[in-house]
C-alpha cells in the first residue's frame, strides 16, 4: 500500500517558526560539519569571574574555531554583567590563572595592539538583562599561545575569562 503524503495548512505563525529553527538548523550545520570536516580545530570554555568581577554573577561560554583555510572565528556569550553596558573581549596569550591570562594574544608579537593583529570579539553591548554576545573572524590562524579570552570591564579592568580547552 502506498504511503499517503499529507500536506500540512499554512499557517504563518508556524511557517515563521519552521523558516527559523531551519535557518538556526542550518547554519549549525554549515559551519559545524564542514568545519570539522575541514580539518578545523575547535577549543572552548566557561566564563568565570576574575577577583575584580567578583560579585557579579558572571556566567557564559566562548569558542574559538581555528578553520584549515587560515581563518580564526571567536565568540563568546557572557551572562551576568550589567545591563546597557559596553565591554570588550580580546583573546589572550595565558590561561586565565596566569597573571589574569597576561596580555593579549598576537599574531606578530612585535606588531599591533589592534586587530588585525590582535583578535577581538568585542566590543560589545549587553542588554537590558546584562547578556552580551560578541564575534569576530580574524584573517589568520591563531597560533598556540592563544588560550583564553577575558572580558574587559569600561575603563580596562579585566573582570571575566574564558580558558580555550
Amino acid at each position: 500500500m502506498a504511503a499517503t503524503k499529507v500536506e500540512p495548512r499554512f499557517s504563518a505563525r508556524r511557517h515563521g517558526a519552521r523558516v527559523g529553527t531551519v535557518a538556526a538548523a542550518s547554519l549549525a550545520l554549515l559551519f559545524a560539519p564542514s568545519v570539522l570536516a575541514g580539518g578545523a580545530t575547535i577549543t572552548r570554555g566557561d566564563v568565570q569571574a576574575f577577583a575584580t568581577g567578583v560579585g557579579l554573577p558572571i556566567t557564559g561560554r566562548a569558542q574559538m574555531i581555528r578553520t584549515a583555510d587560515g581563518t580564526t572565528i571567536v565568540t563568546i556569550r557572557v551572562e551576568g554583567l550589567l545591563p546597557n553596558t559596553t565591554y570588550a573581549s580580546h583573546v589572550h596569550a595565558a590561561a586565565c590563572a596566569v597573571g589574569d591570562a597576561d596580555g593579549h594574544y598576537k599574531f606578530d608579537p612585535a606588531g599591533a595592539v589592534t586587530p588585525p593583529n590582535e583578535i577581538w570579539p568585542g566590543p560589545f553591548t549587553t542588554n537590558d538583562a546584562g547578556v552580551g554576545n560578541a564575534n569576530t573572524i580574524a584573517q589568520g590562524t591563531a597560533g598556540p599561545t592563544a588560550v583564553s579570552v577575558v572580558v574587559h570591564a569600561p575603563g580596562g579592568a579585566k573582570i571575566a575569562c574564558a580558558d580555550l580547552t
